[in-house]
């Protein structure tokens, strides 16, 4: 019967510990939407011949609907959907979004103890390749 006992608090233990580094906080969610939203606006910038506008991007109010589990580049990532609201400063105007759907995508890296937001991105040959960029942890 002790026996019995033990292994399922082993068992327990063992599954509350390995799950404990893998939790995705709201800041890294903010910080990914951040930087996607960067990433978006250098591309438009770029394609309508404009100056880049310095980052004044600032992601509050996240929730989260959906988190998947998926491999980018071999190490366990999450595609994260949901709503938050965003301001972006511009030098002329600030324009505040609300309850905006998102979509971004975490990657775990193989010490486990950082993550990179992931942006999906064809390169010049047409073959889907993945932008990463470090969050801070």
């Amino acid at each position: 019967m002790l026996r019995v006992i033990l292994a399922i608090g082993l068992a327990w233990l063992l599954t509350a510990c390995s799950g404990a580094g893998t939790e995705l906080r709201p800041e890294l969610v903010e910080q990914a939407i951040a930087w996607q939203l960067s990433q978006t606006q250098q591309e438009l910038s770029q394609q309508l011949r404009l100056p880049v506008a310095p980052d004044g991007i600032r992601v509050s109010h996240v929730k989260v609907t959906q988190q998947t589990p998926l491999k980018i580049q071999n190490l366990p990532s999450y595609q994260v959907k949901g709503t938050c609201d965003f301001t972006i400063k511009r030098p002329k105007h600030t324009l505040t979004q609300r309850q905006v759907p998102f979509e971004v995508y975490l990657q775990r890296q193989t010490a486990e103890k950082t993550w990179r937001a992931a942006y999906p991105k064809v390169n010049e040959a047409g073959e889907p390749t993945w932008l990463t960029q470090p969050l801070d942890s």
